[in-house]
C-alpha cells in the first residue's frame, strides 16, 4: 500500500518517532501507528491535516503522483 509508506518515509526523512508525529498532529499514537502500519482509511479532514503537516500534496500521499508538491 503506497500510503502507508509514504507517511513512513515522512517521519523518517524528519527523523521523528511516530509518538512525536502524533503529539504534533494532536491524534492519538495508536491512530497514526494504524495508518503506518496497515494504512488504514482515514476521515479527509486527518487526510488534509497529514499533507499539511508534511506539506505534500493529497495526490502524493494517495499514490496517485509521483509529485509531491502541492498546487497552490
Amino acid at each position: 500500500m503506497v500510503f502507508n509508506e509514504r507517511l513512513r518515509i515522512l517521519r523518517d526523512e524528519r527523523g521523528w518517532t511516530q509518538e512525536k508525529v502524533a503529539r504534533a498532529l494532536d491524534m492519538p499514537l495508536r491512530t497514526y501507528s494504524g495508518l503506518e502500519a496497515d494504512g488504514a482509511k482515514t476521515h479527509y479532514d486527518t487526510l488534509i491535516k497529514l499533507a499539511d503537516f508534511y506539506d505534500v500534496s493529497v495526490d502524493w500521499l494517495m499514490g496517485r503522483t509521483e509529485k509531491r508538491e502541492v498546487n497552490r
